[in-house]
This record gives C-alpha cells, structure tokens and sequence, in this order.
C-alpha cells in the first residue's frame, strides 16, 4: 500500500469541488490506475460513483455532506473537543506540528480540515501519519456518519482509515471511547519521505 498516494488522493477527493474538480477527478483516477486493492480501491469506488455527477450537482452533495451538519464535519477537533477552549489549544498544536516541518499552510483553513491534513501526511509522511493517528477517532466518527448519510464519500473516510494502524472501532461507541481515550501510539521510524514537491503553500 502506497500510504502517501492514497493520502494525497482523498485530500483532492475531499476538497470542494469546484471549476477544477473533473481536471482533479482525472488526476486522482490515472495516479491510481496501478493500485489494486485496498484504501485504493475505495477511493476509485469513488470516483467511478461521481463520474457522471455534473460538478454543481457534486458540490451541493458535498455541502450537504460536510457543512449541514456537526457529526460530519471535516473539521477534526470538533470530534473530540467541540466548542470548547480546549480546541483552540489543539489547533495551536497542530500548526505547530506544521511549522516544525517547515511547511506553513495557507492562512484562509483551519489547520484540523482534514483536506489540509492529508496532504500533510501525503508530504510528509511520517509526521503526517502520527497526526492523522493522533485523530483516528475523529476520522472513524466522520466515516460512520457517512455511512449512515449513505454518502458516497464514505468510500474516501473509509481508505484513509484503512492506511492507519491498529484495528478499526466496531461501532459509533468503540470510536466515542477511542475519542475519549484516544489512540495507542504508533511507530514512525523508518517512514521514508514523500518524493516530490513540498505541499501547496509550503515554505522550506
């Protein structure tokens, strides 16, 4: 499993789509032509489900799926720490974590949407993978709210939980405990980094 390339992939997938979405779509569907199995094949599941949705139709899907309502935003921190000042602390932290790789975002998202974070994870990857374990629980949350919403971008929320380690929560309560408890650590030694360019708007 290409973790990186799947990470970068749903970060596109997950982003609004907009005038550049069937240039988007057609990038992620040839990055992925040689993937078989896997996160992969969900995020192609995706792709062959949306194919034919004109693109102002997906987006009024889109912002049904993730703006309407709290239990699916792509905001993680608001999983485990809601309206609270405790967010703005994890979201302190989480740009640190950015800044210590040397990679500054652009200013216009908050540093927890999950777009932001995948592409983190897809660049560096080592760094980006213990974040996005730090949240699995937000993920797993988000992922069977889509299931229930019956979204089609539950396939995406599916093939990134799938490149995290350690098993997946049975049910919506294994993932509230998970988000409560929060998850084991994981190992990162030996990730080797995402060949390539930094992110967008990063600065090395």
């Amino acid at each position: 499993m290409n973790a990186p390339l799947v990470h970068q992939a749903a970060s596109l997938l997950l982003s609004y789509p907009g005038s550049d979405w069937p240039a988007r779509h057609r990038s992620v569907r040839a990055a992925l032509r040689t993937e078989t199995g896997g996160p992969a094949a969900l995020l192609l599941r995706f792709c062959t489900r949306v194919q034919d949705v004109p693109t102002l139709a997906l987006a009024a899907q889109y912002v049904t799926a993730f703006d309407r309502s709290p239990r699916r935003t792509l905001h993680l921190t608001y999983y485990t720490d809601g309206d609270t000042r405790r967010r703005g602390a994890t979201l302190a932290r989480i740009k640190a974590r950015y800044r210590a790789e040397g990679w500054q975002p652009a200013p216009d998202e908050l540093p927890d949407h999950l777009p932001l974070m995948l592409e983190f994870a897809a660049r560096v990857p080592a760094a980006g993978r213990a974040l996005l374990h730090e949240h699995r629980a937000a993920l797993e949350l988000l992922r069977l709210a889509l299931a229930d919403h019956r979204s089609p971008y539950g396939d995406v929320l599916g093939a990134v939980c799938r490149t995290l380690p350690g098993p997946r929560p049975a049910d919506r309560a294994a993932a509230r405990r998970l988000a409560r408890t929060g998850p084991p650590p994981v190992e990162t030694v030996g990730l080797d980094p995402f060949p390539g360019s930094a992110p967008r708007g990063a600065r090395r």
